[in-house]
């Protein structure tokens, strides 16, 4: 099965190795026919402490690194 990768915005970068990414995406909801924006946080394993907030990553799914971590960042 193929990993999910997706891209996003840093909104944090407090943590040592982790950042927090926030992704967004738009779909049409199914009864109303409207396009509805909606949003949800990841937090990221950034081994290097290389990007900081307001940065567009692309991250992808990973093995377990911690209890919250379950994605790493590509670039």
């Amino acid at each position: 099965m193929p990993k999910r990768v997706l891209r996003g915005v840093v909104v944090s970068d407090k943590a040592d190795k982790t950042i927090t990414v926030r992704v967004d995406r738009r779909f049409t909801h199914p009864i109303y026919k409207k396009t509805v924006r909606s949003s949800k946080k990841y937090a990221v394993h950034d081994e290097q402490n290389k990007f900081k907030a307001g940065d567009q990553v692309q991250i992808i799914e990973s093995r377990p690194i911690s209890k919250t971590k379950k994605w790493a960042v590509v670039y």
